[in-house]
């Protein structure tokens, strides 16, 4: 019996690693790289041509920082604006696969350190680019369809092993999945929040505009909403349905393209569902193409598969750290429940969550700075400090009220006013309810400290249903966090 146990599970682990290093063709990847590289290439140059670098990384006087990661330094002009140029450079090249081992790195950790600047940019988005610029580091999609391979053609292969597609689809998956579940409350899927809000804000656009108002489209396009996140990921994964769920991630994202300005979240996620496709669809597309030009096909076959060869040392190391990475991409959106209460009220693990269009949240924060010694008390507003955009993103999360308000208190101290004492006048709308108290105002947020444990100071989630009611202007847009 013990024998027989040992043979099933070598014939297992034999079966898995058959499955990971089988070939595939390489077509796929290749144009995912092409999508990929020239996605990264226009983001950039959008926030050179909107001015958006001056407006979120030179006009700011002070930067939010991630936890740990306070050692990043913000660039200054002209410095800032060369990170985007080179942005776009290395976007081109990883499209063009010209040095692509070099520019993919160096993408990765470019556009990693832009994201690191300031927290208030981040975006769910943005972040997804980071983690595929990360993986793709691993996979060498640059053997075809590129020029490293055109210039030194011993680098050209027609096959990759499996592995480096189920790892992308994975990722996606995970970004889909997540923000479905993240959508599986009250709020969503009873009260059509914040649906109704920011529906009822695009009512003047044209055709579409005046059913906004309607609660029974709000409710339509949550439950529409939840269906599609949790369901999408495996539609795409069975062969025959594959064609018709992706021409419903088209329309899906060209809708929420179209009635909320949430940049380029909608082109990434097109793009990246490309990697649940055969991995031979572009050379298939080709010939269709082809033949609806009536021009002579010009297909090859891809050269024969190489002999799968018994995994070292190297592919079982890097089984090791793919597994632990997954795990870490299950364990982020999760961690938020060793909180308990809210996440969308109060935060703790809130970022790097998949929590997409989850939330329509907005608060007004007041520091109020009181001396120790003389009980003296100032009032300072964060405009002081902030740009409008950080202030707006500061005053909805914790740890960014804690950040500034120790800023202040070193601040004041350095002026020969301290020792002092930060308290904050917080209050904060989730989804429509009436503004609740947010930061326990009794508490001296100069002497607390930031970390992962549980912040005790926020106060508890209003735990009335959000109200029917409708804003005319939506406070920032939707679901970008």
């Amino acid at each position: 019996m013990t024998e027989q146990a040992e043979v099933g599970g070598r014939g297992w682990v034999s079966r898995l690693w058959q499955r990971l290093l089988a070939p595939r063709d390489i077509a796929a990847l290749a144009v995912f790289r092409i999508a990929f590289g020239l996605m990264v290439a226009v983001s950039a140059v959008r926030f050179l041509a909107y001015g958006w670098v001056n407006e979120f990384f030179v006009r700011p006087t002070f930067h939010f920082t991630y936890w740990g990661f306070a050692w990043v330094p913000a660039l200054t002009a002209p410095w800032i604006h060369a990170v985007f140029v080179a942005l776009a450079v290395l976007g081109l090249c990883v499209a063009l696969g010209l040095f692509y081992r070099v520019a993919i790195v160096l993408l990765f950790v470019t556009f990693s350190y832009v994201q690191l600047v300031d927290v208030t940019t981040y975006l769910n988005h943005y972040y997804l680019v980071s983690l595929l610029a990360g993986l793709l580091c691993f996979i060498p999609a640059h053997r075809a369809f590129s020029v490293d391979a055109w210039r030194k053609p011993s680098l050209r292969r027609d096959w990759l092993p499996a592995w480096c597609t189920y790892l992308l689809r994975f990722q996606v998956g995970v970004v889909y999945v997540f923000a479905g579940l993240a959508k599986l409350t009250s709020d969503w899927l009873l009260h059509a929040q914040p649906l109704q809000i920011w529906l009822s804000a695009r009512t003047g656009l044209p055709v579409v505009g005046p059913f906004l108002d309607h609660p029974w489209v709000a409710y339509g396009a949550a439950w529409a909403g939840f269906l599609f996140d949790t369901t999408i990921v495996a539609f795409l994964l069975v062969r025959r349905l594959r064609p018709f769920a992706y021409v419903v991630v088209l329309g899906f994202h060209a809708a929420t393209l179209a009635l909320f300005p949430i940049g380029m979240f909608p082109v990434i996620m097109v793009t990246a569902a490309l990697v649940f496709f055969d991995a031979s669809w572009p050379r298939w597309l080709g010939e269709r193409v082809r033949a609806l030009l009536r021009r002579p096909s010009r297909r090859q076959e891809p050269r024969a598969a190489p002999a799968l060869a018994p995994p070292g040392w190297k592919a079982r190391l890097a089984l090791g750290a793919a597994v632990a990475y997954g795990i870490l991409q299950l364990f982020l959106p999760l961690r938020t429940h060793l909180y308990g209460g809210n996440v969308l009220w109060h935060e703790q693990g809130m970022r790097f969550s998949w929590r997409v269009m989850a939330r329509e949240k907005n608060a007004s924060v007041t520091f109020v700075v009181r001396s120790r010694t003389t009980g003296r008390e100032w009032h300072v507003p964060p405009r002081q400090y902030l740009t409008p955009l950080q202030e707006r993103e500061m005053s909805v999360q914790p740890d960014l009220i804690l950040q500034l308000a120790q800023r202040i208190a070193r601040d004041f101290e350095a002026e020969g006013k301290g020792p002092v004492e930060v308290h904050a006048d917080a209050r904060a709308s989730l989804n429509g309810r009436p503004a609740a108290i947010f930061v326990d105002p009794e508490v001296d947020l100069a002497s607390e400290r930031d970390g992962l444990a549980p912040k005790h100071w926020i106060r508890p989630a209003p735990q009335s249903p959000p109200a029917h009611l409708r804003s005319a202007l939506a406070s920032r847009a939707p679901g970008e966090r």
